[in-house]
C-alpha cells in the first residue's frame, strides 16, 4: 500500500461513487477504478460493492476507512506544522466561495490579488457546500454566516444586508391588479429558506430554487418574489426592492482558514487584501447604495 491509493480510497468511500472520487482529485475515471482494483488484490479483500445507489464499503472497506482517515489526519498534521512556517510568497492557494458572491463581486478582488501576487497561483471553487478545512479541500472559505466555526481562525470581512425583490414588470402588475405577490420557493440556503418560511408559510408556491443566482433569473422571469442579497438586488436594473432591508437578516462575511496556516504568507497576504478590498465594498453590502443613489 501506498498513500496515494490510500487517498483515492478514501475520496471514493467519502463521496460514494468512483466518478465522485474521480472529480474531487481531478483525476480520470479510468485510473480511480484501476488503483482501487489494484489496492484490492494487494489487501486480498473486496473494498467496494457495486450497489443501484451507487458503492457501498464492506466491513473491511469500512476497517480501512477508519484506518486511512487516521493516516490521513497524521499526513496533513506534518504538512501544516512544516507547511505553515512557509513565508514565501508563492505557491498554490484554494479558495472556496460561495456561488452568489464569487463571480461577482468576489472576482474583480481576486483578479487584483493575483495581479499584485503573480507568484500565487489561486484556485478558485464556488461552492455553498461545506468544503472541509480540516481535510484540505481548500486553504482559505469565505462564507456567509453569523457563526463561524470556532476551530477555524476567522476574519469577518463585512456584513450582507438582505431584503424582498421582484422585477419592475412583476411589480407593475400587482400594484396594478391589487394582487397578493406570489413567493418563490427556495432552498439556497438554511437563512433564506426560514425567512421565506416566516413571511409566507402559508402560500403555496409554484416555482423552487435551489441557488441564489437561479433566485434571480427565476425574479427577470417575473416568477414572483424572493429574499435577496442587496449587493445582487441593487445592481440588477430589473429588479425592485419591496421594502427596506430588515436589521436582523444581516449575515456576517467571514474568512477562513486553519489553524495550521496560520504563518503561510500567501494566506496572509490574501487575508490581508480581502480585508481591504471588502471595506471598499461596505455601502453596497449592506444595502446603502439603492439604484438611483450611486
Amino acid at each position: 500500500m501506498n498513500w496515494d491509493d490510500l487517498r483515492l480510497f478514501l475520496a471514493v468511500a467519502r463521496e460514494g461513487s468512483i466518478s465522485g472520487g474521480a472529480r474531487k482529485l481531478g483525476v480520470q475515471h479510468s485510473t480511480v477504478s484501476r488503483r482501487i482494483r489494484s489496492l484490492e488484490q494487494t489487501m486480498g479483500v473486496r473494498l467496494l460493492e457495486r450497489k443501484k445507489s451507487g458503492y457501498e464499503l464492506t466491513p473491511a472497506g469500512e476497517s480501512l476507512k477508519l484506518a486511512a482517515s487516521k493516516m490521513e489526519h497524521e499526513v496533513l498534521e506534518v504538512d501544516g506544522s512544516l507547511g505553515g512556517w512557509d513565508a514565501r510568497l508563492t505557491g498554490e492557494l484554494r479558495v472556496t466561495s460561495i456561488n452568489s458572491m464569487a463571480s461577482g463581486i468576489l472576482m474583480p478582488m481576486f483578479a487584483r490579488f493575483s495581479q499584485r501576487f503573480p507568484d500565487v497561483h489561486l484556485h478558485l471553487l464556488a461552492s455553498n457546500k461545506n468544503t472541509s478545512l480540516v481535510e484540505r479541500d481548500a486553504d482559505v472559505a469565505i462564507r456567509l454566516t453569523n457563526t463561524p466555526d470556532d476551530s477555524l481562525i476567522g476574519k469577518e470581512l463585512g456584513s450582507v444586508a438582505t431584503t424582498v425583490y421582484c422585477s419592475r414588470e412583476y411589480l407593475a402588475k400587482i400594484e396594478h391588479e391589487g394582487g397578493k405577490p406570489e413567493w418563490l420557493g427556495v432552498n439556497c440556503c438554511a437563512f433564506h429558506k426560514s425567512w421565506t418560511r416566516k413571511k409566507a408559510a402559508a402560500q403555496r408556491k409554484n416555482v423552487y430554487v435551489d441557488d441564489t443566482l437561479l433566485t434571480a433569473a427565476a425574479l427577470k422571469q417575473h416568477l414572483g418574489v424572493a429574499y435577496l442579497p442587496c449587493f445582487m438586488g441593487d445592481t440588477d436594473p430589473d429588479l425592485e426592492r419591496l421594502c427596506p432591508p430588515d436589521p436582523q437578516m444581516k449575515l456576517g462575511v467571514w474568512l477562513l482558514f486553519h489553524p495550521d496556516l496560520k504563518r503561510t504568507a500567501r494566506v496572509l497576504a490574501f487575508r490581508d487584501h480581502m480585508i481591504e478590498e471588502m471595506k471598499m465594498q461596505s455601502e453596497l453590502l449592506e444595502g446603502h447604495q439603492p439604484k438611483g443613489n450611486g
